[in-house]
């Protein structure tokens, strides 16, 4: 019980510091273009996309998971380091009477609260793209599916960069590498390595570019998911264990 509360206290911490940020603007208005970019490219080549929602969905996904989703997490990663990077707030964390694991599991858990709720708003886009260029009906439910099983593959690249965000001081070299990591990860994936690359989970669980389900192995992801979180969490959780104050 005092483990939970103890986590409990590093969430309200976190959620302390973020109050007074501007990041939903950054969630509110990026996610836009590649809703812009997916619905012109299905406009400009109808006569090859045939299977309405579906077919919209491979290219609002194509944009969105291989260019945007990993860079949108990182931003969000490192603005919550940099707050502890900034002064001598390292030195306060370093202090605080608080368990490493539960100061870096408050941060993850806020990570994947934002990367579900910026899901759930493209969702929203696609659907509202999809009734502007002329699509019947509803989406298929797959495709609310999909969106919460990138969640899960956003949770991944989360969880690395995190880590990167609180090894590197830069704000800005954690999101070219989640750039460079989600460009990889689209090659990758596409040649069906998809489970063996952090960046490239959240486009194999959004299956980013396809209009059928490309995911037949849904033990071999999950797996995958269970391996890079362990892997991830663990570092960064030793890396606070043995990371010293500033002087």
């Amino acid at each position: 019980m005092k483990e939970f509360s103890m986590l409990a206290a590093c969430l309200k911490t976190e959620q302390k510091k973020l109050k007074h940020s501007h990041l939903w603007l950054v969630f509110a208005t990026i996610p836009l273009l590649p809703t812009v970019l997916g619905g012109a490219n299905y406009l400009n080549n109808q006569s090859l996309l045939r299977e309405g929602w579906y077919s919209l969905w491979t290219q609002h996904s194509l944009f969105y998971a291989c260019f945007f989703y990993g860079p949108l997490i990182a931003i969000y990663c490192s603005y919550i380091w940099r707050v502890e990077h900034l002064n001598y707030n390292w030195n306060s964390l370093m202090t605080m009477p608080a368990p490493e694991r539960d100061i870096f599991l408050a941060k993850l858990l806020m990570t994947l609260r934002c990367t579900v709720i910026l899901q759930l708003f493209v969702g929203l886009l696609f659907v509202l793209s999809g009734k502007l260029v002329g699509l019947p009906g509803v989406p298929p439910f797959e495709i609310l599916l999909w969106l919460l099983r990138g969640s899960l593959g956003g949770m991944i690249a989360a969880a690395l960069q995190l880590v990167l965000s609180m090894m590197i001081r830069s704000f800005a070299v954690p999101i070219a590498l989640a750039l460079l990591g989600s460009v990889a990860g689209f090659l990758l994936s596409s040649k069906g390595w998809g489970l063996f690359w952090p960046y490239s989970l959240m486009m194999v669980g959004m299956n980013a570019n396809k209009s059928t389900d490309v995911l037949s192995s849904p033990v071999g992801f999950a797996a995958a998911l269970c391996v890079f979180l362990l892997l991830f969490t663990s570092i960064g959780i030793c890396y606070l264990k043995y990371k010293d104050v500033h002087a």
